[in-house]
C-alpha cells in the first residue's frame, strides 16, 4: 500500500463531502439574491409558552421579562415553566416573574423531551388539549426580541402549523467556541432555513425558539420525542409525514452558547448521539419519503443534513488508521507523507468551512454583537470548531451519552443587548384583533 491509495480515498471524502454540501451553495444563492418571504394578514390566537428548566434561577427571569414585553397582546399570551428535576428556587424565582410553575421529580426518564410531555400533559388535564392554538418552546436561556410573538403568529396564521425562527447569540464575542456555536447557529438560519422558506421546501426545527399548533400536538397525543435531540426527532417525523415546517426571519430570540471546549465536547457528543438516534428509529421513513411526490425533496435535504457528519468523519477515521498504520509498519511510508495526506483532508475541511463562515459574517454582520475585529477573527477560527465535530461524531459512536444539566450564567437583560421593550403605544390592543379558533 503507497500514498496514491491514502490520497485517492482522500480525494473521495473531499468529493463526497462538496458533492452532499453542494445544493447548500445554491441556498445561499437564493437567501442573498432573494427577499424573504413576508406575510400582511393575520389573525390572533392563543398561545402559550413552554419552557422546561432545571436549575435555572439564574436567567430565567430574564427570559420571562422579555415574553412580558412583547408587542402581542398579553392576554393571548400565558407563560408556562415545567421546573423538571430543580434542586434550586427556580419556581419560586418564574413564580415572581409571572410564570404559572408545574414541578417535575424524575430520575429515570429524564430530558427535554420528557418535561415537554409531562408539562403538556398538565396542561390539557387543567385547561384541556384544545384551549390554546398553538405553543412556543423557548429554553430558560433565552431572550426574546419584543415583536416576537407577533411576527411568529403571522406566519403561523398563512397555513404553517410548524414555525421556527432566527437563531442569535447572547454572548457571541466570548471566545471561539460560543462564535463558533453563534456562526453555526445564524447560517442555518439564513442561509438554510430562510432559503428553504423562499423555495417553499420545508424547514428544519434547530433546538429551541419554535412554534408548534396545539392540533400537530393532539395528532401527535402529547409529545413523544425522546431522543436526546427530541428537536431532530420531532422535525424528520413531521417532514416523513409531509408536514411543510415554516420559518420567520424577522423572528429573532438569542440564547446562550458554551464557552468550555469540554462543555462543548460533552454538548455535541449528545446532539451526535441524538442524530444518530432520531436516524436508526425515523431515517428509513425519510429514505422512503424521497420517493414522495410531496415532501421528496424535504425528506432528501432532512437526510442531507444529518448523515453528512456522521459519513465523512468515519471515512476520515479510516483514512488517519491507515495512515497511522502505514506511518508504523510500512518503512517506505514516510512521516511527511502522513503530514501530506492530514493536509489535504483537513485543509479542505477548512477552506470550505471558512468560506461559509465568511458569507455568514458578511450577510448578518449587523446581527452579530461583537467587534469588526472579533468577527474577522471568529471567521477564522469558525473552521477548526467544524473540524472538531469529526472526532466528537466518532466519540458519540462508542460513548454512551446522556442528557447532562448545561450551568448557564448570562444573566444578560433584552435591554443588554441594546433591544428596547415596546412602548405602551406599540402594543396591540384588545379592539385591533379578535380572536379565533
Amino acid at each position: 500500500m503507497d500514498i496514491s491509495l491514502i490520497t485517492n480515498i482522500n480525494t473521495v471524502i473531499v468529493l463526497l463531502f462538496c458533492a452532499m454540501s453542494a445544493y447548500q451553495y445554491i441556498y445561499i444563492l437564493v437567501s442573498v439574491l432573494f427577499s424573504s418571504r413576508r406575510f400582511k394578514t393575520a389573525q390572533d390566537h392563543r398561545f402559550a409558552v413552554l419552557i422546561c428548566a432545571r436549575n435555572e434561577s439564574l436567567v430565567i427571569a430574564q427570559l420571562i421579562d422579555s415574553l412580558k414585553k412583547q408587542t402581542y397582546r398579553a392576554d393571548l399570551l400565558d407563560i408556562y415553566v415545567m421546573a423538571d428535576n430543580c434542586t434550586d428556587n427556580t419556581s419560586e424565582v418564574a413564580l415572581a416573574a409571572g410564570a404559572r410553575v408545574y414541578e417535575r421529580q424524575n430520575k429515570k426518564k429524564v430530558g427535554k423531551g420528557y418535561a415537554l410531555e409531562y408539562l403538556l400533559s398538565c396542561i390539557a388535564a387543567d385547561y384541556g388539549d384544545a384551549h390554546y392554538d398553538g405553543y412556543f418552546v423557548f429554553d430558560a436561556d433565552n431572550l426574546i426580541s419584543p415583536d416576537y410573538v407577533e411576527k411568529m403568529n403571522t406566519v403561523f396564521s398563512n397555513g404553517y402549523r410548524v414555525v421556527t425562527s432566527y437563531r442569535n447569540s447572547k454572548n457571541f464575542a466570548d471566545n471561539w467556541v460560543s462564535s463558533g456555536y453563534g456562526i453555526m447557529f445564524m447560517r442555518e438560519a439564513r442561509h438554510m432555513n430562510n432559503a428553504r422558506m423562499i423555495l417553499h421546501t420545508s424547514c428544519v426545527i434547530s433546538g429551541t425558539g419554535f412554534l408548534v399548533s396545539s392540533e400537530v400536538v393532539r395528532e401527535n397525543n402529547g409529545w413523544p420525542f425522546h431522543c436526546l435531540t427530541e428537536d431532530l426527532e420531532f422535525s424528520m417525523v413531521m417532514i416523513a409525514r409531509g408536514e411543510k415546517i415554516g420559518y420567520c426571519h424577522d423572528a429573532v430570540f438569542y440564547d446562550e452558547q458554551p464557552t468550555s471546549f469540554i462543555q462543548s465536547w460533552h454538548q455535541r457528543i449528545r446532539w451526535s448521539k441524538g442524530f444518530l438516534q432520531a436516524f436508526l428509529r425515523h431515517g428509513f421513513k425519510l429514505v422512503r419519503g424521497v420517493f414522495s411526490k410531496k415532501s421528496g425533496f424535504s425528506c432528501f435535504d432532512e437526510i442531507m443534513s444529518t448523515l453528512p457528519t456522521l459519513i465523512l468523519s468515519v471515512f476520515g477515521a479510516v483514512s488517519v488508521a491507515t495512515m497511522v498504520y502505514l506511518l508504523i509498519f510500512d518503512p517506505g511510508y514516510g512521516l511527511w507523507q502522513f503530514a501530506y495526506a492530514l493536509l489535504v483532508y483537513f485543509g479542505s475541511i477548512y477552506l470550505v468551512n471558512f468560506l461559509l463562515s465568511f458569507i455568514t459574517v458578511i450577510t448578518e454582520w449587523k446581527k452579530i454583537h461583537a467587534t469588526t475585529a472579533q468577527k474577522l477573527r471568529y471567521s477564522l477560527t469558525f473552521p477548526i470548531f467544524m473540524i472538531s465535530n469529526v472526532p466528537i461524531t466518532i466519540a458519540a459512536c462508542f460513548s454512551r451519552s446522556s442528557w447532562k444539566e448545561i450551568k448557564h450564567k448570562n444573566v444578560k437583560s433584552i435591554e443588554d443587548l441594546g433591544i428596547l421593550p415596546p412602548s405602551d403605544s406599540d402594543k396591540k390592543d384588545d379592539s385591533e384583533l379578535t380572536h379565533t379558533h
